[in-house]
This record gives structure tokens, C-alpha cells and sequence, in this order.
């Protein structure tokens, strides 16, 4: 009786904190950037010419400017870290953070909180630093937490293949459609690799840490959960994406 007590009180609890690293990471992402001067909501940082000298001096101190990293500066090897938590635009904070959303909180409830906090951290690290050394000659800052939640993406499509999402497509009239984790994930990744052949030599917006990103989500779950712990499709929830 006790026992049974335990486990029902803790299947109580972990339905109440819920995804807490996941949750917390957007928390955090969305408090940085409404306090930024990137948001425009910010008094401190003035309107007009000010606002965008403060906006370029903010990401020149919290981006990754490859250059930088790839010199002689060591205080450059702490911006792939701080550039996980700063998003150059409201589309962009959104777009990323509804990824996170999605796919984060059953890629947390498989590896476990802090399992996912430093996979978080080290595969968006490991994606931004693989992108300035491809651009090394660069000084355009990067920012964005995309690598990261990329290699959720990866973790997610080997972990739980047969989830089902519903997903958003402007070609077909923003129609909400339900399709398997594994066919949405595998066509955004194709839009990534696609749109990174096509890109000009250089910076831009980086697809090729989306790409590093997802490549060592995958191989990582791979490699840390093998092939007997992948999720059925009855035990996956649905969310929303918009690839």
C-alpha cells in the first residue's frame, strides 16, 4: 500500500513540474529578449539611431563572431555559449522557441533533466563552433539557439520515429495536416541541406549549424540510447510545428 502510495504521488508530481528544463529554457530565452535591446521594448535603449547601435554593440558582445573565436581571443570561446540565449528578432525567438515546445519536452522526459540541459548546451555549442571554423574568416555575428534545438530535433526523430505532429505548410494553405515525427523532421532536414548548397559563400542564416546540430542529435541518441528505446506512436503526444 505504501509503495503503491509512493508511486502514484511521484507520477503526481512529475505531471505537475512537467517538462521543467525545456519550459525553463524558453522562459529564459523570451526574459533575455524582451530585456534586449532587440525587442524595442526596452525604454533604457532609446529609439531610433541608439536603438541600433545598441542592438549591434548587444550582439557583438553575446554572439559568435567567427573570426573571434577562431583567433586568439579566449573570451570569444564563451559565445557559442551566451549565443544560444540571443535571438536576433521576434520571428525568430518564436519560431525557434515553438520547436523547442514541440519536440523538447519528450526528448527531456526520455533522457532525464539534467541529461538534457548539458545535451542541450553541448550540441548547440558544438553546432556554432563547427559553423565559425567553416566560416573562420567571417566578423557576422551569430545568434540563435537553432543549433540546439536542431539536435533536440535529431534525438527526437531517432527516439520517437513514429510520433505524429501536426504541422503548418504554406504551400498548402497553412491546412493543418498530421504526419509521422519522422517525415516532418526528414523534410525539414532536406530543406536545410538544400538551402545550405544554395547559400552564397559566407554567413547568412546558418544552415549549416542547423545541419551539425541535427547530425549530432541523432547520432548522440543513437549512440547513448540504442535501438531498444524508441517510443511507439501510441505513447507520443501530438504538438504543432510550422517546418
Amino acid at each position: 500500500m505504501i509503495s503503491r502510495w509512493g508511486t502514484a504521488r511521484k507520477a503526481v508530481s512529475n505531471a505537475v513540474a512537467g517538462p521543467a528544463v525545456t519550459y525553463g529554457l524558453i522562459a529564459i530565452c523570451c526574459a533575455i529578449f524582451v530585456i534586449s535591446p532587440v525587442s524595442g521594448l526596452n525604454p533604457a535603449y532609446g529609439l531610433g539611431d541608439r536603438l541600433l547601435v545598441a542592438q549591434a554593440g548587444y550582439f557583438e558582445r553575446w554572439g559568435v563572431i567567427p573570426a573571434e573565436l577562431m583567433g586568439n581571443s579566449l573570451a570569444a570561446l564563451l559565445t557559442p555559449l551566451t549565443a544560444l540565449f540571443v535571438h536576433g528578432s521576434w520571428l525568430h525567438l518564436l519560431g525557434n522557441m515553438l520547436f523547442l515546445f514541440v519536440f523538447g519536452a519528450m526528448a527531456e522526459e526520455r533522457m532525464g533533466q539534467l541529461h538534457f540541459v548539458l545535451f542541450y548546451i553541448g550540441a548547440g555549442y558544438l553546432a556554432l563552433l563547427v559553423y565559425a571554423a567553416v566560416n573562420a574568416d567571417s566578423e557576422q555575428t551569430l545568434v540563435g539557439a537553432s543549433g540546439a534545438i536542431s539536435a533536440v530535433l535529431g534525438a527526437f526523430l531517432f527516439l520517437f520515429p513514429k510520433a505524429r505532429v501536426t504541422s503548418l505548410f504554406p504551400f498548402l494553405f497553412f491546412l493543418p495536416l498530421r504526419f509521422p515525427a519522422w517525415a516532418v523532421l526528414i523534410f525539414w532536414f532536406v530543406l536545410q541541406w538544400l538551402a545550405a548548397r544554395g547559400a552564397d559563400s559566407g554567413p547568412g542564416v546558418a544552415y549549416l549549424a542547423h545541419l551539425v546540430g541535427f547530425g549530432v542529435g541523432f547520432v548522440y541518441a543513437w549512440g547513448r540510447f540504442g535501438r531498444g528505446t524508441r517510443v511507439n506512436a501510441s505513447s507520443a503526444t501530438e504538438g504543432e510545428s510550422q517546418p
